[in-house]
């Protein structure tokens, strides 16, 4: 279906007619990419950012563009793509939030914008492959695309969202970060969440409040457990050149956490950066569109009757850094039971559910050298792994523990001294992980 599309746009009544085959086609676009192009005109030569916003049932669309209709202007020129989406059954109020959404952008969108906007209908999707991560994927897929027309294989394909909001500079410190860092195959915004605009809504603030805590913990936890993808995982912060987005095969149809997933297969290519020059600034409001994520995680709270919200107890990444720190001898040992016996019993019984020494002994056979093997073992021991035994460990062996508790316990390791309440823990959390390039 795609090479139909493909070849349909290099006829003598296609968009793309004036243009050789091999500014189009390649194997991605062959093999993987929704089929296109969508979108007719072509991109102008200088185009080096495009920005993705999938848009589901949003009627405040407009605010997130004019967000960044009011960036400071790059060097280079911008592209947005908005992929207004529903499923072929879906309610018809749904529907009717995104033909209207569809009509506003319309009347919105101009050739005095100081950005190229394009707005792709992506209506009566297939019921079974329809959600987010197909949106974003048929985004990303025609932003490479364009790219790929303009011969610019390190093209920069940004993520954003619909109900989101960025600081003035987001678009150039992105141009920023890829230019001086030449290799750069992904680079993650900083965010924050805006919990002092619900002040009277104490309630939403502090379930926000609790949530971000939650989430900056448990990468800070990873990182002081020496694992290397300490990352956020956040859809509407992640970057990728269009090269590394191709490599590793684009955007999975995942209905929710397809922003995690799909990082995980980034991580392992290397030069990932974290932007903390600049910001995004998602939606704190509830929601149950997706099984998990912010809005059903603030959704999920403000249910609640506890005032209190639990994360993974400390003890697991105390654990989990023992482990970390012991992935190196791997190499040197002839037999792994060595290597179990001197594990905490949670990571031991964790390694033994998932068939640890099988797999072990398979990337070894495939390593030349202790460099290469290490790398290989944490392309298969990625973020769902590790993700993974934090849950078992919290299911045989270590509770959940209140998020305030957790959160002093890493900032008197990280900060020197701990919080007074959940607001200045998470003030200081979000401090050290602006620190982080």
């Amino acid at each position: 279906m795609t090479e139909f599309y493909l070849q349909k746009c290099l006829t003598a009544n296609g968009p793309f007619k004036d243009l050789p085959p091999d500014r189009l086609e390649n194997i991605y676009l062959h093999r993987y990419a929704w089929p296109g192009p969508l979108i007719a005109a072509l991109p102008r030569e200088d185009t080096r950012i495009i920005v993705v916003i999938p848009s589901y049932n949003e009627s405040g669309i407009l605010d997130a563009l004019n967000s960044l209709e009011k960036c400071q202007i790059p060097n280079c020129q911008v592209e947005v793509i908005i992929v207004l989406n529903h499923a072929i059954q879906e309610h018809s109020l749904v529907k009717k939030t995104n033909f209207d959404s569809a009509s506003d952008i319309d009347s919105w969108i101009s050739p005095e914008r100081n950005y190229q906007y394009h707005l792709i209908r992506a209506f009566d999707l297939p019921q079974k492959k329809a959600g987010v991560g197909l949106a974003r994927k048929i985004g990303m897929d025609e932003a490479v695309r364009r790219f790929e027309i303009l011969q610019k294989k390190n093209g920069i394909i940004v993520c954003f969202d619909a109900d989101c909001i960025c600081a003035p500079n987001y678009l150039t410190e992105i141009e920023r970060t890829y230019l001086e860092n030449a290799k750069t195959n992904a680079a993650l915004i900083y965010f924050e969440h805006d919990f002092e605009s619900l002040f009277d809504k104490p309630k939403n603030k502090d379930a926000i409040i609790n949530y971000e805590l939650h989430l900056r913990y448990y990468v800070q936890a990873l990182k002081y457990a020496n694992f290397p993808y300490g990352y956020h995982t956040v859809g509407s912060c992640i970057t990728v050149s269009s090269s590394a987005y191709q490599k590793q095969g684009g955007m999975n149809l995942r209905k929710a956490g397809e922003d995690f997933y799909f990082l995980q297969r980034i991580f392992p290519l290397g030069n990932v950066r974290n932007i903390t020059s600049t910001k995004i600034i998602p939606s704190a409001r509830p929601s149950d569109r997706v099984p998990f994520g912010t809005g059903k995680a603030i959704g999920d709270l403000l249910k609640g009757k506890s005032k209190y919200y639990h994360t993974y107890n400390p003890q697991s990444f105390l654990d989990f850094k023992i482990f970390n720190e012991a992935v190196s001898d791997i190499w040197e040992l002839e037999m792994l039971q060595g290597f179990f016996d001197g594990l905490p019993t949670s990571v031991g019984a964790y390694l033994e559910s998932i068939d640890f020494a099988t797999q072990v002994s398979k990337i070894k056979k495939n390593c030349k050298n202790p460099q290469v093997f290490r790398q290989a073992f944490y392309n298969w021991f990625n973020g769902f792994k590790a993700l993974k035994y934090v849950h078992f460990a919290r299911s045989h062996f270590y509770p959940n523990v209140e998020v305030l508790d957790a959160a002093n316990w890493m900032l008197t390791r990280q900060a020197g001294h701990a919080a007074n309440n959940k607001t200045e823990a998470l003030q200081m959390l979000r401090t050290l992980d602006r620190s982080d390039q």
